[in-house]
């Protein structure tokens, strides 16, 4: 059976670590405050990115493993936008003050009815701004990285005929091939025959 320790333990830090970060952010817009219609808005932009910075996490390292990351348009269109609209609208409806647009999304609100819904989901708003980033985050997904295909150098010019002749056959080329060997002349040892005087 495979083991998947190592890559267990890495993923584990990864996510411990966003979710630091994460909470950190969350901290920081406590401090931020929402007091005014400014506040309100900037705080609920951290606590987004800190719902981001968690989907993301999950992530990381893809290229080590021959992947990159994609935005779904499928899954932003149908699945981040619903939850952006909706979600958007509660905020504005339930922003303090009188904020941009939030008299005429009250007065929408209480013509269909969810009035009472609206304000009452949005006692959650931090929630709502976190499940924002998260959905957007959820958007991307890891797809193999495509691949280059090497193409093969194309000769400079013709390709060889096959049958050129080979470098040891070109001092030959555009002669007819000897027929018969040069005889080999022969040497005078060879030629001359010794006479054996015998002795007496």
């Amino acid at each position: 059976m495979r083991s998947y320790g190592m890559y267990d333990v890495s993923r584990g830090l990864t996510l411990a670590l966003a979710a630091a970060l994460a909470g950190l952010g969350l901290w920081g817009a406590t401090q931020i405050g929402m007091q005014t219609t400014g506040r309100f808005w900037l705080s609920m932009a951290v606590v987004a990115g800190a719902g981001l910075l968690v989907a993301l996490a999950n992530h990381v390292g893809t290229w080590t493993k021959g992947l990159r990351l994609r935005m779904s348009p499928g899954t932003f269109a149908l699945a981040f936008l619903p939850v952006l609209v909706v979600g958007g609208w509660i905020l504005v409806a339930s922003q303090p003050g009188n904020g941009w647009q939030e008299g005429r999304l009250d007065s929408w609100s209480n013509s269909i009815g969810i009035l009472g819904v609206v304000h009452s989901i949005g006692l959650w708003h931090g929630v709502l701004a976190f499940t924002i980033g998260l959905m957007l985050g959820l958007s991307f997904d890891d797809v193999p990285a495509p691949v280059e295909e090497e193409v093969a150098p194309a000769y400079a010019g013709s390709a060889p005929a096959a049958d050129e002749p080979v470098s040891a056959e070109r001092p030959y080329a555009g002669r007819g091939a000897p027929t018969t060997l040069p005889a080999t002349t022969p040497t005078d040892e060879t030629t001359q025959t010794r006479t054996r005087i015998p002795s007496r």
